[in-house]
């Protein structure tokens, strides 16, 4: 019998974990939290002391059961969860719900930032007790959450539509992207001009091209025609010599590893995966992969983290991997961490790989298309953060004729660094010239002739995923763990919608937003909101209670709500109209938007109550029927694609239907990664997709 009673959040580590500890140990899983705040009401008694009434949640009845029998077996309990303050809330409410004091065992906490033998079989090593500031800044964290959408949220319903909903970190973000969508609309462009002077160099094919910068003593802005063309009237017949050369070096230090928001707003750059998708398979990389030969690992660290920190094991693996693969001056000396900013987890490590001599190459047979993907970017950044930076040439030339003066500035590359590694998409390129190599003060220059542009200054870029998460970090608004779910959460409740990675703001989106403003000013506000999460890390640190910062927060709250019940007007949103006609009454149906999505209703309620579910068309015809193909969802929420006539017409795939049809048979075509394979066995026809088209 096993003496010793391990229990995880995620009963895709028990299998793993129970094969590193062996017989003596028993794994079991919570199935993350086992208890919450109820569900059907506030749950804080703020008459008394703002205590929360917590209850078990629904379906976790018998999971609870089946711990509990397993408690009574064990000599010893481990508490296993997740390394963070909401894995530390969930070991003490296993303490709470299990009885585990009043059953007087011995009963441990343990962490462990990756899912390897060592990293385990260590955390065993050095058991602690629940750090109640931990769980007491999750509790608060809780608490205010749900004042915030308990509070507002059935205002909302009653003001504007049901379904709605507000929140401590979701409403400043929708209030950030409304901002920023007034700033476009009142973003006034501005004319300016460029002007290139093109130069012969006796003996040299290549054309040297510079910039005008101005007189010799200051830059000068081309702000219209009439300026380009006074500078080249002043320039006619001039005469020009090169002025100044200065050569130099420059160097490019490697990126840091990755944190959470890092690695967020990468792989939505690169990768184009949405803040949701990326934390969902770096879970999955994170739990464990069944590796061919190994069984199951896990590959990269926890991915709740904003700490660049590494182990000096891990920065001792990476040297040796660098030196054995690249070469000894690849391998660079102990990088710096992060410094400042928002309180850094500093327990954690960033996000890398278990083992950095386990190659994307080496997994690609044992990962899924995207999971591959997102662990090799994971692995490059890594390995690139403890490579040597990357060594420039850089030359700068200035180039005067009849009091002004022309500019050109060039580099090269040295030595890659690490270059060789990793390129970043917003990498800075090398302006075009590429410099003769003889150039000196003594070098004559033949005028070749001008070329001018027309320019004109450009509006704030839209958010997208990824720079909404950057803003809020560098605003200090949420942590690692809210980003994702922030942004899901305003995308479903359509106050944004995302079309080709840019997020625009809904006239529902608008109009929530003014609400907000008007009515509660301080939870939109951007600095209210970044001092609360000072405060709420205060108490992570024990330095200030937690229900301090409840109690001195929900008066006003609720008497903003008692305000607004009364002043705020009601406004009516319209709903979207549909092509789909109701069968009962002959109305085309609106979309609605549920706890689950969107929905298909009959505006003829209460006289028609017809509902059905939403599919969203793709454009493309049944092959079996000719009916539109839809995309649906199991009950598990795997995507596939099937006819809008089921069951009448069984018709479905797992992979997305392409516009174009097999030019071998006429039939339809399925994408298959960058592929299109013939829907046909007959057939069987694959070509290549063509660039551009969706994947």
């Amino acid at each position: 019998m096993a003496k010793y009673l391990v229990i995880v959040e995620s009963p895709a580590k028990v299998k793993t974990i129970k094969k590193f500890l062996g017989a003596n140990y028993e794994v079991a899983a919570s199935n993350g939290h086992v208890r919450d705040l109820p569900k059907s009401k506030l749950g804080i008694d703020v008459d008394h002391a703002y205590d929360p009434k917590y209850i078990t949640i629904r379906g976790k009845g018998d999971i609870l059961a089946n711990l509990r029998k397993e408690v009574k077996k064990a000599e010893k309990i481990y508490l296993a969860t997740d390394p963070d303050r909401e894995g530390e809330a969930i070991s003490w409410h296993l303490m709470e719900a299990l009885n585990l004091k009043q059953a007087g065992k011995k009963v441990y906490r343990i962490t462990f930032n990756e899912i390897t033998k060592n990293a385990v079989k260590e955390s065993l090593k050095h058991p602690r007790t629940i750090d109640m500031d931990l769980v007491d800044a999750q509790q608060a964290r809780r608490a205010l959450d749900r004042m915030v959408g308990y509070r507002i949220s059935p205002l909302l319903w009653s003001k504007v539509k049901r379904g709605l909903s507000a929140g401590r970190v979701q409403s400043v973000a929708l209030r950030m992207i409304c901002d920023r969508e007034e700033e476009i609309a009142a973003f006034i462009p501005e004319e300016y001009w460029t002007l290139d002077a093109s130069f012969r160099i006796p003996g040299e094919k290549k054309q040297l091209v510079a910039r005008y910068y101005g007189t010799k003593d200051q830059k000068v802005n081309l702000r219209s025609r009439e300026d380009v063309d006074r500078v080249m009237g002043e320039l006619a017949g001039a005469r020009y010599v090169v002025s100044d050369v200065k050569r130099g070096e420059r160097s490019k230090k490697p990126p840091m590893p990755f944190t959470t928001s890092t690695l967020q707003q990468e792989a939505s750059k690169v990768l184009n995966f949405s803040t949701q998708k990326t934390m969902r398979l770096a879970q999955q990389l994170y739990e464990g992969i069944d590796i061919k030969g190994n069984g199951t690992v896990g590959v990269i660290t926890y991915l709740r983290t904003d700490s660049t920190r590494v182990s000096e094991e891990a920065e001792h693996q990476a040297s040796l991997y660098i030196e054995e693969t690249y070469g000894k001056e690849y391998a660079g000396e102990k990088s710096e961490e992060k410094k400042g900013g928002a309180k850094i987890q500093d327990a954690h490590e960033a996000i890398r790989p278990t083992d950095v001599s386990r190659t994307p190459a080496q997994l690609k047979e044992s990962l899924s298309r995207e999971q591959f993907r997102l662990y090799q970017l994971i692995w490059k950044r890594f390995v690139a953060s403890r490579m040597t930076p990357a060594r420039y040439e850089t030359t700068s030339v200035k180039v005067d004729g009849a009091g002004h003066r022309f500019t050109v500035a060039a580099s090269k590359i040295l030595f890659d660094g690490f270059l060789s590694v990793y390129t970043q998409e917003d990498e800075e390129k090398t302006e075009g010239n590429r410099l003769v190599k003889g150039i000196d003060r003594d070098t004559k220059l033949e005028f070749d002739g001008f070329s001018q542009d027309q320019h004109f200054t450009q509006p704030p870029a839209h958010y997208t995923e990824a720079s909404l998460v950057r803003a809020l970090e560098e605003q200090g608004i949420g942590r690692p763990s809210t980003y994702a779910p922030t942004i899901t959460t305003i995308l479903a409740r359509r106050y944004v919608v995302k079309e080709n990675r840019n997020l625009y703001v809904t006239e529902l989106g608008e109009v929530v937003n003014k609400m907000m403003v008007e009515a509660f000013p301080s939870i939109v506000d951007v600095n209210f909101t970044a001092n609360m999460e000072t405060l709420l890390d205060g108490v992570e640190e024990g330095e200030v209670n937690w229900k301090t910062i409840i109690s001195n927060f929900y008066p006003d709250l609720d008497e903003a709500v008692r305000k607004a019940q009364k002043d705020l007007e009601e406004v009516k949103i319209a709903d979207e109209v549909s092509d789909e006609v109701c069968e009962l009454c002959g109305r085309n149906m609106v979309i609605k938007y549920g706890p689950h999505g969107r929905f298909l209703a009959c505006p003829g309620f209460p006289d028609c109550r017809n509902t059905k579910p939403y599919f969203e068309k793709i454009g493309v015809a049944c092959p079996k029927c000719g009916k539109d193909i839809v995309l649906k969802k199991t009950k598990k929420g795997r995507k596939y694609y099937g006819c809008i006539g089921n069951p009448e017409c069984d018709f479905m795939v797992w992979q997305k239907p392409s516009k174009e049809k097999c030019p071998k048979c006429g039939g339809l075509m399925l994408e298959k990664g960058n592929k299109l394979v013939c829907y046909r066995e007959d057939c069987g026809n694959v070509m290549e997709k063509k660039e551009g088209a969706s994947q």
